[in-house]
């Protein structure tokens, strides 16, 4: 039996659960039964422009305290969530389908790593002194102001920790608005910074579909938009955004190459395709989903990747021995099943899987498809579900010229024994993260974003800082003005 999830009120705004049954319904369906878990409402624009308001007032308050007294904030907020992580990881399984055995690693301890990074550099935010002769100038790190983030579902509590722990620690308020297929655990994060200590109205929750989300871009209280979200949903927020000149991250769509040479260790490489096709279910933006397999190798591959996905358990995501979890929603898995079927129409070949699971919920069994052309709808757009295309090729130069030849440019990985290739193949891939002898590991520490149709700005590590701060540089004479008259 499917676990009721309803939180005391659909949206946290100024520090507080706020309803207003006036917006539209968003009842939240769990993937793995089809049954409804609760039922929210979007913001009305009354509420958006109340979270907006106590963003604002929050925000100057924030901002007023040293970096150090921000930062423990953040790291009291990172020990609360590891606290609670089992709670966390439950609602997270419940609302997103994704396995229990996943969640309890991979989501909310994510988001306390965020908090815990960002909090311990917060102090350390500082600007540079610049000698200039006689005189000298400085620069100062400031705050944008207030940040609006717009969420996806496959990741919903560490995208909204991933965006927000950078943006406050900077000394900015946050609006967030959490896709509306899960919204639930975005409300806990909100409650959390309370809990350790963030002030009412620094960080807010707004429910809703692509109205609220466009209501956040084109507000002029709002200096930046963050999303992540598919390609067309970046192009709406982008425009928007840009009419009102505000700085703008985008974590976007892929189809990224994943490159296996004649050389590679064959398990670690079908590790690394396992993790880059179908952990949660194939629902990563950053997966790997075009396989390039050295020609040599590639039937050893096949058969070894074929034997290994015998470990899939399908079930309740709740049980800890399930490892495969059910897609987002009924949509989702018609639209994986749509693009298995064009897959098998244009002649691909399959190797395993290619169907609806028999069982409720939304599950697709993880499918192989080989002899996969550059040209195939699979091999083109991105699926986001349990769904590999593998293609071989011949040699370095070719599988290059191929990896690059797409729209997308988040991802790209390289398994291989000689690190002189893998260094010179990855230096040449055109993707924004990429990875040597592994596939799909995003720690904070290291930038995390794309290039080309796959976004721009970077979330994580230190570069996420120079898109949620500004600098002012400050010119100080110490000697006489000069003037021509």
């Amino acid at each position: 039996m499917t676990a009721l999830c309803q939180p005391p009120a659909s949206h946290f705004i100024d520090g507080l659960y706020i309803e207003d049954a006036a917006g539209d319904p968003i009842p939240v369906i769990s993937p793995a039964t089809g049954e409804e878990i609760a039922r929210l409402h979007a913001a009305t624009p009354a509420l958006i422009d109340q979270a907006l308001d106590a963003a604002t007032r929050a925000q100057a308050d924030w901002a007023r305290l040293s970096g150090s007294e921000r930062g423990r904030v953040l790291r009291r907020a990172a020990e609360i969530m590891r606290t609670n992580n089992r709670k966390l990881s439950e609602l997270e399984t419940r609302d997103t389908g994704k396995p229990l055995q996943e969640t309890l690693v991979a989501d909310a301890t994510s988001g306390a790593d965020a908090l815990e990074y960002f909090g311990s550099i917060a102090a350390g935010l500082t600007g540079e002194h610049i000698p200039l002769g006689a005189d000298f100038a400085y620069t100062v790190r400031e705050p944008l102001g207030v940040c609006a983030g717009i969420g996806a579902w496959n990741y919903p509590i560490q995208i909204a920790s991933w965006k927000a722990a950078p943006a406050l620690a900077c000394g900015n308020a946050m609006v967030f608005k959490p896709s509306e297929m899960t919204p639930l655990s975005a409300l806990k994060l909100a409650e959390i910074l309370i809990e350790a200590g963030a002030p009412a109205g620094l960080f807010n929750v707004v429910q809703g579909m692509g109205p609220v989300g466009a209501a956040l871009s084109t507000d002029p209280r709002v200096a930046k938009v963050s999303l992540t979200g598919s390609v067309p949903t970046g192009r709406r927020v982008y425009a928007a955004a840009a009419e009102g000149l505000k700085h703008v991250t985008m974590e976007l769509g892929g189809k990224s190459p994943l490159i296996v040479f004649d050389d590679a260790d064959i398990e670690n490489a079908i590790s690394g395709a396992i993790l880059g096709n179908f952990y949660s279910s194939g629902q990563i933006c950053s997966n790997g989903t075009r396989v390039f397999v050295q020609k040599g190798i590639k039937e050893k591959f096949l058969t070894r990747l074929t034997e290994r996905l015998q470990g899939v358990v399908m079930g309740d995501p709740m049980d800890e021995a399930v490892n495969f979890g059910p897609l987002i929603s009924a949509a989702q898995m018609e639209k994986v099943l749509s693009y298995i079927a064009a897959g098998k129409a244009e002649g691909a070949r399959l190797i395993t899987g290619g169907s609806r699971a028999n069982r409720s919920g939304h599950f697709v069994t993880p499918t192989v498809f080989a002899d996969v052309t550059d040209q195939m709808t699979i091999a083109r757009e991105e699926i986001f579900g349990p769904v590999m295309a593998v293609l071989d090729f011949d040699d370095e130069a070719e599988v290059i010229a191929r990896a690059n030849d797409t729209q997308f440019g988040l991802a790209a990985g390289v398994f291989t024994a000689d690190l002189t290739r893998a260094h010179r193949v990855i230096g040449q891939l055109k993707a924004g993260t990429t990875w040597i002898n592994t596939y799909n590991l995003t720690p904070v520490e290291m930038p995390f974003g794309g290039v080309k149709a796959s976004g721009f700005g970077r979330e994580n590590g230190h570069a996420a800082i120079e898109h949620y701060s500004q600098l002012k540089s400050v010119y100080v004479a110490l000697t006489p003005t000069e003037a021509p008259y």
